[in-house]
């Protein structure tokens, strides 16, 4: 059924992969299996839109069928063994800024990958990612940005985590619609995500996790 799964979220059939999860948790399926094909199915619309078979409207479709998915599947989750974890990130849509459909994907991937992550949401001033790293020691910092203007927000941010004394202790990732390594060097992050798998890649890569 997880390959039906796939298909189902991948091809933006939204009541078929509602009704597919709700039938592998009454049945008894392992959650992290559900969640697992959620995230199979993400690589391949992250794929289409990439190749320019999907655009905005179906990011936004999987986004909100992975919030549904996860509200689904979270009872049963809380009744599964504990996934091993890994470290804590914060993450955040930077100042300016109000898209918020990369940063949930990422923060799901990374949830489901093993991460204790704390969302701040959409349009966070840099104090509150610096209150934010105080309060919670993560190890990574993701910051999210999807428009042009956002890469001065990650800058500022960035060197108020410098001005804090806290930049050594912390890896910052950047992503976006527009973020390229250049945007990396300017903002002064220490990477930046392709997309939301990259983004799990680099975490596990700094917290040394296999």
């Amino acid at each position: 059924m997880s390959n039906e799964l796939v298909n189902a979220i991948a091809d933006m059939r939204e009541e078929d992969a509602l009704r597919i999860v709700r039938e592998m948790v009454e049945s008894g399926s392992d959650p992290m299996t559900i969640l697992d094909a959620a995230r199979e199915a993400m690589a391949v619309v992250g794929q289409r839109y990439e190749e320019g078979t999907y655009f905005l409207p179906e990011l936004m479709l999987a986004g909100e069928m992975l919030g549904q998915i996860t509200e689904i599947v979270k009872p049963a989750l809380a009744k599964a063994p504990e996934v091993t974890r890994y470290g804590k990130v914060v993450i955040g849509t930077v100042q300016g800024d109000i898209h918020d459909i990369g940063k949930n994907i990422v923060t799901f991937m990374l949830d489901v990958n093993g991460f204790d992550v704390l969302d701040l949401g959409v349009d966070v001033p840099p104090q509150k990612f610096v209150e934010a790293i105080r309060d919670f020691q993560p190890q990574v910092v993701g910051l999210s940005g999807f428009l042009t203007l956002a890469f001065d927000a990650m800058k500022e941010t960035v060197d108020a985590i410098k001005e804090a004394g806290l930049r050594d202790g912390v890896k910052i990732m950047i992503g976006g619609g527009q973020v390229t390594e250049e945007v990396k060097t300017y903002t002064g992050a220490d990477a930046y995500g392709r997309d939301a798998m990259a983004g799990v890649s680099l975490a596990k890569q700094w917290v040394g996790a296999k």
